[in-house]
């Protein structure tokens, strides 16, 4: 019996194509799992001077009113909420992320702020990388003595 040798040849330029798609499709996921990390931080970053900006608009007439406590200083939730339109505003915050969606709201005398945008990614793919990134922000004003 003679014994036919199989031709292996072009067998290795299979292997390689396929090591080149799986390489290809981890630089993707490692370059859009950066842009969203770093789109997060940037909405942490905006959020957290939203607050304070926010906390800064301190009770505005109701201060007058009521007084000051020992602790904290009483907020007023529409002055809040303008406040922190207004520095979005002027730091170029709805430039830079398009469909950002603001909520501002007075929990325990502290301003919480919630921001959510559309996840901007280098790769995309129609449906599969249709995601939103969101972030919270909180800032109370403490009387100190």
């Amino acid at each position: 019996m003679t014994g036919r040798r199989c031709d292996e040849s072009g067998q290795i330029s299979v292997l390689i194509i396929g090591f080149f798609i799986v390489l290809i499709l981890t630089v993707g996921v490692v370059v859009d799992a950066s842009a969203a990390f770093l789109q997060r931080q940037g909405l942490d970053t905006l959020a957290d001077g939203a607050a304070l900006r926010g906390a800064d608009e301190v009770g505005g007439e109701a201060t007058y009113e009521t007084g000051i406590d020992r602790e904290r200083i009483q907020l007023d939730t529409a002055r809040a909420r303008d406040a922190v339109r207004g520095y979005l505003t002027s730091i170029g915050a709805y430039a830079a992320h398009p469909g950002l969606h603001v909520s501002v709201e007075i929990r325990d005398r502290s301003v919480v702020v919630f921001l959510k945008a559309p996840l901007d990614l280098p790769i995309h793919v129609g449906g599969v990388t249709d995601a939103d990134v969101g972030s919270r922000g909180a800032a109370a004003v403490v009387v100190e003595e």
